[in-house]
């Protein structure tokens, strides 16, 4: 039995690694090292990615106020009422319906693969 993608996990899947690898060599050009790639990663998922934008953590539904890089990674800052919370971009669930510039994420997501 075929296993079915979530929506998102499908527009993801439709770009082919060239066009990973060709967005990783994108964030990565000029670089000379690990901090130097994930600080062009940070830069271009910023510049890229449509923020604010919902999704759900844990079954919350969360709004993805900004992205910024920390000393572990490049985490989004999720906000619920008054509460707020940096959530590893490895790690953070996309909407069904994704916003424009996803495809860095799953760029990033690639290259720390």
């Amino acid at each position: 039995m075929a296993r079915r993608l979530a929506p998102t996990l499908a527009v993801v899947s439709e770009l082919s690694e060239a066009e990973l690898d060709a967005l990783i060599a994108q964030a990565t050009v000029d670089c000379y090292n690990e901090d130097e790639e994930l600080a062009g990663f940070a830069a271009m998922i910023e510049d890229n990615l449509a923020v604010p934008f919902e999704t759900t953590v844990l079954g919350v539904t969360v709004t993805v106020r900004k992205i910024s890089q920390t000393e572990s990674g490049i985490v989004a800052i999720c906000v619920h009422g008054k509460h707020r919370q940096a959530i590893p971009i490895l790690d953070l669930p996309l909407p069904d319906l994704p916003p424009q510039g996803v495809e860095w994420i799953a760029a990033y997501r690639r290259w720390a693969g």
